[in-house]
């Protein structure tokens, strides 16, 4: 029997954020709403959108956070929201907020998840254990995602752990969470779900390692700062080894040019943020010293997504959403490309809602120059419905 999705997406363009949030109510709203997640462009009056959206949504559960750049009904969006909801009884869910990042630790983390666990096992009704995923939303500026990631994925063991950098559009002044009603910073949002449809976890990068070895031999994991590589100023090596232009090092050469650690055979990308005055490197995750990491070619970035897309697709069937965290590098490395409309197709033709991020947590791991995602299939029914905003 063909069953109706408890799953529905929308965005808005609207800019007023009254007019954006009675436009988010009209598309996500259901009977029985277990979780709303939104992603929010910068633009916005965030003190007002706060308000406007508790408004409208009053008591449901509504998490989000600030992007890089917003992934929704029209593929690749900016300047926008957009948004899923989820409803009872094929979902439960429950968020808690984690402040003070620079101080969490694995108790904070079990105490956290074990809360989370017991709250989402008396709403549901079951226990919580291979049905259940995890998703984190964190501040992308406060530098805390190996901190915060590597304690949760503790905790929760075998349930896995998304998660998502919150961004501002590359001007790293301010990103922000929204839980409660409120936008909240050097916080992070921690949700777990209770699904009774089969959901699949993934990555999807699109570099190769080229060869060329890189030892950091002088850095500042805490502050993300690699000062010297090779026993070289960082800058000036970097550019040596991949044969780059020192004077032409912007967003666009790193998004084409990532490094990547090996973990257990596993490549996790090591992006570059910027560079400084004295040629040191600053990263978008921790980069500690004596870490040997390689440079890489940059392989078609669509389609080794669609390779991933039909892999997934291949074990769920049909798919009613795809929650999506796609490092903003990748979105930079294409624009005002061919490959943008084909990547953006892409994204709608698979169900994907999220954002664009400067960074993006894959359990334990954070990383960068990365799509991550989380597959949602059926038990049974039809797609997804999409908003029309």
């Amino acid at each position: 029997m063909i069953e109706n999705s408890l799953v529905l997406l929308g965005s808005t363009q609207q800019q007023d954020p009254a007019l954006a949030a009675a436009e988010l109510f009209q598309q996500l709203h259901q009977p029985d709403l277990a979780l709303v997640l939104l992603f929010i462009s910068p633009a916005y009056d965030l003190a007002s959108l706060g308000p406007s959206l508790h408004r409208y949504f009053g008591n449901a559960l509504v998490v989000g956070c600030t992007t890089a750049g917003e992934i929704g009904c029209h593929g690749y969006q900016q300047g926008s929201i957009s948004g899923v909801s989820f409803a009872e009884p094929d979902f439960f869910a429950v968020a808690t907020r984690l402040d003070n990042l620079h101080a969490f630790e694995l108790a904070d983390a079990f105490e956290a998840v074990m809360t989370s666990r017991h709250e989402l096992a008396r709403k549901s009704g079951q226990a919580i254990d291979r049905n259940s995923f995890a998703l984190m939303l964190i501040d992308g500026l406060a530098a805390c995602e190996e901190r915060v990631a590597s304690r949760l994925s503790s905790a929760l063991g075998h349930i896995p752990l998304l998660g998502g950098s919150a961004g501002d559009n590359m001007r790293f002044e301010n990103t922000a969470i929204l839980l409660d009603g409120r936008f909240h910073s050097n916080s992070a949002a921690f949700v777990m779900v209770a699904s009774r449809h089969p959901f699949e976890m993934f990555k999807s990068e699109h570099a190769a390692r080229s060869g060329e070895r890189m030892v950091i031999t002088e850095a500042d994991a805490d502050s993300r700062l690699v000062t010297e590589i090779n026993a070289e100023p960082a800058a000036a090596e970097y550019c040596r080894l991949l044969g780059l232009d020192p004077e032409r090092l912007d967003p666009h050469t790193f998004a084409a040019h990532p490094l990547v650690l090996q973990v257990g055979g596993v490549p996790y990308a090591r992006s570059i943020q910027r560079v400084n005055d004295d040629l040191s490197l600053s990263f978008f995750c921790s980069v500690d010293e004596g870490v040997v990491l390689s440079g890489t070619e940059a392989q078609d970035l669509v389609a080794s997504l669609a390779h991933t897309f039909a892999q997934v697709r291949g074990k769920l069937g049909q798919l009613q959403v795809v929650l999506g965290c796609d490092c903003i590098l990748r979105r930079i490395m294409i624009s005002n490309t061919a490959a943008q409309s084909r990547l953006s197709a892409l994204l709608v033709q698979n169900r994907v809602v999220g954002f664009n991020t400067y960074g993006e947590q894959f359990n334990a791991m954070h990383v960068n120059q990365t799509f991550t995602g989380i597959a949602i299939g059926y038990a049974a029914g039809p797609s997804a419905t999409y908003g029309a905003g």
